[in-house]
């Protein structure tokens, strides 16, 4: 089974990229989404984190509460690295038993969107890994408009990984400093070339793309 990890920071565009993957076909495991389920109402993840931030991170539901746990862990890295420690552990276990699953269907390709390529359980899982880039104006901008402070996000892009560190990482950059129809472009292209010349079938993407089209 080929798995093509998709990363990138914040605003920069991977799950855009994870969606076009998924649009053509692929199947897609999603990081921040189960990342989403294990902090649900009185889940065993959220009890650990209670007992290492206190109950103001908790819900009157039970559940996670993300804005106050954003607020206390971007003021502060080591609160962020303790953050990580959890909620990584918990979410690599998962997405290691979604690929065993995959496997067993005899799933021939799979993609992980992943916001912090971490080495064990993203970079070791991964035969290749795409890194999604912007300017840090346009990120900034495209997270403006989803309501974020431009406080909020400027902390953010603080904490994460700079460029240089997502590409020590990358086998493949994706430009998205333009417009959608542009990045579906060199998505498709890419996949044409890192799974077509596999042999994995790629039925949603346009037979135009296809090995032996051009």
């Amino acid at each position: 089974m080929f798995v093509l990890g998709i990363t990138g920071g914040i605003g920069s565009g991977k799950s855009t990229v994870a969606a076009i993957c998924r649009t053509v076909g692929l199947p897609v495991i999603d990081a921040d989404l189960i990342s989403h389920e294990l902090t649900g109402e009185s889940s065993e993840t959220t009890r650990l984190l209670e007992e290492v931030f206190g109950s103001k991170i908790i819900r009157e539901d039970g559940a996670l509460d993300r804005q106050r746990m954003s607020d206390l862990v971007f003021h502060d890295k080591r609160y962020l690295d303790k953050l990580s420690a959890i909620i990584h552990e918990q979410v690599i276990k998962t997405m290691e038993e979604r690929l065993r699953e995959a496997e067993k269907k005899k799933t021939k390709a799979i993609v992980l969107d992943v916001p912090i390529p971490v080495k064990r359980g993203f970079v070791d899982l991964c035969d290749q890994i795409w890194t999604v880039f912007a300017d840090s104006e346009i990120r900034k901008n495209r997270l403006l408009k989803r309501g974020m402070s431009i406080h909020d996000i400027e902390r953010r892009m603080r904490v994460q990984m700079s460029p240089e560190e997502y590409r020590k990482i990358a086998h493949h950059e994706i430009c998205n400093n333009g417009t959608f129809q542009e990045l579906e472009e060199q998505v498709h292209t890419l996949l044409k070339q890192e799974l077509g010349i596999r042999g994995i079938p790629i039925p949603g993407l346009p037979q135009s793309s296809l090995p032996g089209d051009m």
